[in-house]
């Protein structure tokens, strides 16, 4: 009895220490930097709803925000892959549970010169160039060397190292659009969101550079059909360079990580990622309320 007790009494604390609801207190949530404006739309309307909560965001490219989650810094981030289980270990050895949700669908986008021939790729040319054994002179630039975009590629191509030559990064994606811009032999790799304009700081390279339709050759029934990075095309699942977007919480409570992850998630915050030009995780229907005006 007195076990049971004093049990009750420690987990009445813990609670208190916390301090959080899911719709009040302060979390803090790593955020890879190509989703950091539809974060800061997201969190802007979240907190605007619940005046008591307070989401800040930690921005950096993938390989710098993952080390602060895998040594638990911060126990919530957004990124577009799932989890390694490098990234697991401390939270398994401490028995945390990890909640895992996707919210958002988004595409990487291949630009060209505007001036340049080229209109359409296939999965397989583009992944022939990251392999090093493309023969049509094509080459690839990338925002930076630790990015998630260069990654998911890496990943895609079945690749462990860059080639020598033909594969590119710079140190932004402004960076990207403007190489591609002023050279008619690059191919740049960017997110959809860029050119949505959906970012802080907008390219004004955008109108010289065009997007190529891509023709996914990994598949038998894929047809001649070559997809550009509609919104459509991302939420009807056509266009080849897909990526997920996931909200990750290892927080260990249910607070206020929990309330916004779940939220991400809601129709309100669904409707914020189908109006930035993503793909909602889901598409909610469509309700009418017709109204009959009799006057006679």
């Amino acid at each position: 009895m007195l076990m049971f007790i004093c049990f009750s009494c420690n987990r009445k604390t813990n609670e208190e220490h916390v301090g959080e609801k899911r719709t009040s207190g302060t979390t803090t949530i790593l955020v890879d930097e190509t989703y950091a404006n539809i974060l800061d739309q997201q969190i802007e309307v979240f907190e605007a709803d619940y005046t008591a909560a307070k989401v800040k965001t930690v921005i950096g490219n993938e390989s710098e925000i993952m080390p602060k989650f895998r040594n638990g810094d911060v126990k919530m981030l957004v990124v577009s892959r799932m989890l390694k289980p490098t990234d697991e270990k401390f939270y398994k050895e401490r028995k945390s549970p990890i909640y895992v949700d996707r919210f958002a669908i988004d595409g990487l986008a291949l630009i060209v010169n505007k001036a340049n021939t080229d209109s359409t790729i296939t999965v397989t040319a583009a992944f022939d160039i990251m392999r090093g054994t493309a023969k049509s002179g094509k080459k690839l630039v990338f925002d930076n060397a630790y990015s998630s975009t260069i990654r998911y590629f890496i990943d895609s191509a079945g690749i462990k190292e860059l080639p020598k030559q033909g594969v590119y990064t710079l140190k932004t994606t402004n960076d990207v659009i403007k190489y591609v811009a002023e050279n008619n032999d690059y191919i740049g790799v960017i997110g959809v969101n860029w050119l949505l304009k959906n970012v802080k700081e907008s390219s004004t390279y955008l109108s010289k550079i065009k997007t190529l339709g891509v023709k996914d050759t990994r598949k038998k029934d894929g047809g001649e059909a070559y997809y550009k990075p509609t919104q459509e095309n991302l939420i009807n699942g056509k266009y080849p360079f897909l990526r997920n977007v996931y909200i990750i919480n290892a927080e260990g409570t249910n607070g206020l990580g929990t309330g916004f992850a779940n939220w991400l998630t809601s129709p309100r915050g669904q409707l914020i990622v189908l109006k930035s030009g993503l793909g909602p995780h889901e598409v909610a229907e469509r309700q009418f309320n017709l109204k009959t005006n009799n006057k006679n």
